[in-house]
């Protein structure tokens, strides 16, 4: 991936971002754009969306966003001069998901592990005499 079009990746992710939260802040609240990954020509872009909620909020997010793809997509060609504005395509991060999936995995052994040593008795005391 060229330079050109790492910093293009980022500029959108960031604008895109604070975009959702100015204008559409009670529909995005629950929404973090992730990641962006723009083709080199910067024609199509595949827009990486992380939902808090469950599948049902999820699926809904991702609906409102489809829906308003085109008009995310014309604000942003006013903050953001580029030759072509891309076409987004909206997808549902799982990264996150997954790593927070296996980040609750770890804690709950981690608590396993120290319990037995909490609970268990200390040796009686050994007599002075």
């Amino acid at each position: 991936m060229s330079t050109r079009t790492l910093r293009v990746n980022e500029l959108i992710q960031r604008e895109l971002s604070n975009l959702l939260r100015r204008k559409y802040n009670a529909e995005s609240a629950s929404i973090t754009i992730t990641a962006v990954e723009v083709t080199p020509d910067v024609r199509e872009g595949k827009v990486f969306v992380s939902v808090i909620g469950d599948e049902e909020q999820a699926a809904d997010r991702m609906k409102w966003l489809r829906k308003h793809n085109k008009e995310l997509r014309f604000a942003l060609g006013d903050i953001i001069i580029l030759k072509h504005m891309p076409v987004f395509t909206f997808e549902l991060d799982t990264v996150t998901d997954r790593g927070n999936r296996i980040l609750g995995l770890l804690d709950e052994i981690s608590v396993k592990e120290k319990k037995p040593a909490a609970d268990a008795t200390p040796p009686p005391p050994e007599d002075a005499s």
